[in-house]
């Protein structure tokens, strides 16, 4: 995993000298100054009360760290700790996550976008299936909401299922170690599809992550995401990258 040191604290709060929280939120930002705080406001009010945040700000271009700034000022309390870097340059997502993962101490890490939410018990809920199957990671379903509204298509952890595709959102519970273990995301030349090369990677370790079929999470669909403005449009490229890392997976083809 590579992670550059160029990247600045704007602001921390918070830490404990001797102690962990249980689990770290991730939050990668770019340009989400109409969103940032509301997913913010999901993990204040989370049930899992040792909680540590980590907001990465990718070189935003709006308000986005002066919204993500003022709120971490306003809500340090709640946190064991607070972290807010900005990256000396745009990397993207990939980079930026690992970024936020390089500064974790807890068992725990939960990636968080910052266009979506997460219900008050969903980190709970993970946290305690993750442990009581002694798994690498955990995640639910998922409620769509924005632009579309729908349920998401989660479902048992497998490998037959994820040579078709990915069904399992980067909106999850994954033990450090194991993210660390795999490398954690990995750059691809066109961005994306990181979450699914994970979870393939967690499968080529023989890891497992266990589902809990609850709507935990909210995924927001926007004209901004990742998905619609750029991945999409270059399906077939992105296709052929993550099947020459993954030679198990057998995509269909575009348009079939």
């Amino acid at each position: 995993m590579k992670v550059l040191n160029d990247n600045s604290i704007v602001f921390q709060s918070g830490r404990r000298s001797g102690t962990s929280s249980e689990v770290t939120v991730i939050v990668p930002l770019y340009n989400y100054e109409i969103y940032v705080a509301e997913a913010l406001e999901s993990m204040k009010s989370q049930t899992v009360l040792n909680l540590s945040i980590v907001i990465v700000n990718d070189c935003s271009t709006d308000s986005s760290e002066a919204v993500a700034l003022k709120w971490l000022k306003k809500n340090e309390d709640r946190f064991h700790q607070c972290l807010l870097v900005r990256n000396a340059f745009n990397y993207g997502l990939a980079t930026t996550r690992n970024i936020g993962l390089s500064h974790v101490t807890s068992e725990f890490v939960f990636m968080l976008d910052a266009d979506n939410i997460a219900y008050p018990s969903a980190i709970e809920k993970l946290l305690k299936a993750c442990r009581q199957a002694k798994a690498q990671g955990a995640y639910s379903q998922l409620e769509i909401f924005g632009d579309a509204q729908d349920v998401g298509f989660a479902f048992t952890w497998s490998k037959q299922s994820f040579m078709r595709g990915n069904y399992v959102d980067a909106m999850a519970l994954l033990r450090t170690s194991a993210l660390r273990a795999v490398g954690g995301y990995d750059l691809f030349e066109v961005a994306g599809w990181e979450d699914y090369d994970v979870w393939c990677k967690f499968v080529d370790m023989g890891y497992e992550a266990v589902f809990v079929p609850q709507i935990l999470c909210r995924y927001r669909v926007h004209d901004k995401s990742m998905l619609r403005s750029h991945t999409n449009d270059r399906t077939a490229d992105v296709s052929v990258e993550i099947v020459a890392r993954h030679p198990w997976i057998e995509l269909c083809p575009v348009g079939k």
